[in-house]
C-alpha cells in the first residue's frame, strides 16, 4: 500500500499531526547518527568496535545510545557472546532491513548532491 504526502497531511492522525508515533520514529531513524548506523548495518552483521569504525566520529556515548534506541525499536538486534574478552554482535532486524532499503534511495541522492548543496 503507499500512501502519499498530501494524504498522510489531510488524515487527522497523520504524520503532521504534534502526538502522532510516526514522529518519534522520525526523530530516532532520521538523527544524524542514526541513519549513519543504519547505513552502517545494511551490509550485515557489525560488532561494537567495527561499526564505531564505520561511523567516523560517533562518540562512545552516542554509538551506545542510538544502538539502544534502535534496539529497543525493534530495528537492531544486539547479540552478547560470554566470552574474554566480551563480543556483542549488532545487525539489523527485518524491520530494520526494510527501513534501509526505503532510505536507500535518499542516501543514494545525498551522496550525489551534498558537494553541490554544501558548496552552494
Amino acid at each position: 500500500m503507499t500512501v502519499s504526502l498530501q494524504a498522510m497531511r489531510v488524515q487527522s492522525d497523520g504524520i503532521f499531526t504534534r502526538h502522532c508515533p510516526a514522529r518519534t520514529v522520525l526523530d530516532h531513524v532520521t538523527s544524524k547518527w542514526g541513519v549513519l548506523v543504519l547505513a552502517a548495518l545494511a551490509d550485515g552483521t557489525l560488532r561494537w568496535g567495527e561499526l564505531r569504525r564505520e561511523v567516523d566520529g560517533i562518540s562512545e556515548k552516542m554509538l551506545a545510545a542510538t544502538l539502544k534506541t534502535f534496539e529497543a525499536d525493534g530495528l537492531v538486534v544486539r547479540t552478547a557472546y560470554p566470552e574474554v574478552p566480551p563480543r556483542v554482535d549488532y545487525r539489523l532486524t527485518p524491520l530494520g532491513r526494510d527501513l534501509v532499503g526505503a532510505m536507500s534511495p535518499l542516501m543514494t541522492w545525498v551522496a550525489a548532491h551534498a558537494g553541490e548543496i554544501v558548496n552552494g
